[in-house]
């Protein structure tokens, strides 16, 4: 199996999605999506932004690695009776089935940036957006304080070297690596917009609760426990893992409320 794909089908990433409903939304405001519009969620997880796209009228495709995701998001859409919106399995690295300038815009929120071949990403983003439209990415950034990236770089240390030629996604965090692949895409640096923005997970329960999640249902933190355990550090993980949470969370009600920056990448196609 594509290790990519392994690791995403791992866990339960619905259980994480969950607490990214409203964020989701949100983003989906902000960008202006609506009837008339022909949207590719790429790496989509079970639709936390591909499903408000389609509530707000656009026709909307998710992709993602992870079958179990793709077939959790179809079961999202038919209860939501949203004939509008469908998922399916594909890598955003080879969208070979996808047609060229088919797509209004193209979004992937913390989804692309995980696929291999980064620069076949951004190749294969820029071939499926029609010309004026608009790609638009969220990643994790990093070494950035604020949560996920600091949980990535805690479950790095705990895990195995990654494998010769590995790119790690946190590159797609740094902007001159964004202008690098959408330049050997051809588009022009003018045409691609980096700011930092915010996504809020939000948790009903401690912040002991939404770590569990990650432990046991998100494929990064899961593969850094199964390492720790070999090495007898489990205890040193969870540790780490506690105290990052708990100073981080904003809730004061026994709940757990925490915001994590990332980059948002908007591209202008020609």
């Amino acid at each position: 199996m594509n290790p990519n794909q392994a690791l995403w089908e791992k866990g339960d990433f619905t259980k994480l999605a969950a607490t990214m409903r409203e964020s989701g939304d949100a983003l989906v405001q902000q960008l202006g999506i609506g009837p008339g519009l022909r949207v590719l969620d790429l790496g989509c997880g079970d639709g936390t932004t591909a499903l408000p796209a389609a509530q707000r009228g656009a026709d909307v495709l998710g992709v993602d690695i992870a079958r179990n995701l793709v077939d959790a998001g179809n079961q999202r859409a038919q209860a939501a009776g949203l004939s509008n919106l469908r998922f399916q399995h594909g890598d955003a690295s080879a969208l070979s089935d996808l047609e060229s300038n088919a797509f209004d815009r193209v979004v992937s929120i913390f989804g692309a940036m995980f696929a291999p071949r980064p620069f076949d990403v951004a190749k294969e983003m820029v071939r499926v957006a029609k010309p004026g439209g608009r790609i638009v990415m969220g990643n994790w950034i990093p070494g950035d304080p604020t949560l996920v990236a600091q949980i990535l770089k805690i479950a790095s240390a705990y895990s195995p070297p990654p494998p010769e030629g590995f790119i790690s996604p946190m590159t797609w965090g740094v902007e001159a690596n964004v202008a690098e692949r959408f330049g050997a895409a051809g588009i022009g640096k003018d045409s691609i917009q980096c700011e930092r923005a915010t996504y809020t997970f939000r948790f009903a329960g401690p912040t002991a609760g939404f770590l569990d999640v990650f432990q046991h249902f998100y494929g990064p933190t899961m593969n850094a426990f199964e390492a720790a355990g070999k090495d007898g550090r489990t205890a040193a993980l969870r540790q780490e893992l506690d105290t990052l949470f708990a100073s981080q969370n904003q809730a004061t009600d026994g709940n757990t409320v925490i915001a994590a920056t990332y980059l948002r990448v908007t591209v202008k196609v020609q």
